[in-house]
């Protein structure tokens, strides 16, 4: 699906010197899958399903850092408890959330005919002011067509899956991808993708770009704070706490791009390692690594703003998509 939309960097915006993997995406971590089901009625429902799909399935390192937790990341308690990741990744809006959970587990049992306990992973942001959230329109059909359907390749960005109705630092966004590739004893990829709904001044490379400079005009009513879901994948061995290191370095980053950490805003990043290899990497050999994130994770917020298209919906509120002109005149 061509938006006509660009990402950052084929604007001239470079995060950081870290070169980035071939699709400058998390899927550029080998194994990791993403899908997406969008629903989109060009009228009051604006919504969607997003699913990253580690490959094969299997318990994995994994970590979660709650920025603030006003938000629903079921599933966050035995990940924090016992280290692992049973599950995909499944992201949706607020109300859809625990249907979506519920899918996630009928998606684990057949995977699993066996199993008598299952831990989905299930997170959200609140898209209600562009898409009716109280018709809770995600069904089971929705989140299992985004996991069956998740694949390798550069994901869709902007207005698509989890992010078709969610809007950042003023501007129509949605989902963002990227990567970066760094050496730290042995080479490392990292990949972030998010899913951006949170309150701020849009930041690109320091300089604040306020909605109402680059929109003029733009309508004075405000979603509030609403929440970012980070995840983060490696190829690095890491065990659950260094993941849990990643995971706070994710949240820093909403920073660069002018978050401004609202009370309202659910902030969460669920780092995982796909490594096979041990003993985990040194502490000490982690620092290349925070850089990775850092930088991943800011181009795949200004990836998730640049991919997304105007979008009006539910009560006539209209978000609107970053200008390219002011925003390269800036």
């Amino acid at each position: 699906m061509s938006s006509g939309r660009s990402r950052a960097r084929e604007l001239g915006v470079v995060v950081g010197a870290l070169p980035t993997g071939s699709l400058n995406a998390i899927t550029d971590v080998e194994g990791v899958l993403v899908g997406h089901t969008t629903i989109d009625d060009g009228a009051d429902l604006h919504t969607g399903v997003t699913a990253v799909v580690p490959r094969p399935p299997r318990p994995l390192p994994a970590a979660v850092h709650t920025g603030n937790g006003y938000g629903k990341l079921v599933g966050s308690t035995q990940v924090d408890e016992l280290g692992v990741l049973e599950s995909p990744i499944v992201l949706t809006g607020t109300l859809s959330v625990f249907r979506a959970a519920d899918a996630v587990l009928t998606y684990l049992m057949r995977a699993h005919p066996r199993g008598l306990s299952f831990n989905p992973l299930v997170g959200e942001t609140n898209d209600g002011f562009l898409s009716d959230i109280r018709r809770r329109p995600i069904t089971e059909r929705h989140v299992l067509d985004a996991l069956e359907g998740a694949s390798g390749g550069l994901p869709a960005e902007g207005c698509v899956g989890a992010g078709t109705g969610t809007t950042a630092l003023g501007f129509k966004a949605g989902i963002g991808t990227s990567s970066r590739q760094v050496e730290a004893g042995m080479p490392v990829t990292v990949g972030a993708l998010v899913q951006a709904n949170f309150g701020g001044v849009l930041t690109v490379r320091g300089v604040p770009m306020p909605v109402e400079e680059l929109v003029p005009g733009a309508a004075r009513v405000r979603p509030p704070g609403n929440s970012c879901v980070i995840v983060l994948a490696t190829d690095a061995p890491l065990d659950a706490r260094q993941l849990g290191r990643l995971a706070r370095r994710a949240i820093f980053a909403m920073g660069r791009v002018g978050a401004s950490y609202a009370h309202g805003s659910g902030d969460y990043a669920i780092a995982f390692s796909t490594a096979t290899q041990r003993p985990v990497l040194p502490d000490a050999a982690l620092d290349p690594v925070f850089a990775a994130v850092m930088d991943a994770v800011e181009e795949a917020l200004l990836n998730s703003l640049f991919m997304a298209t105007t979008t009006t919906g539910v009560h006539g509120h209209t978000s609107h998509a970053v200008p390219y002109d002011r925003l390269l005149a800036g």
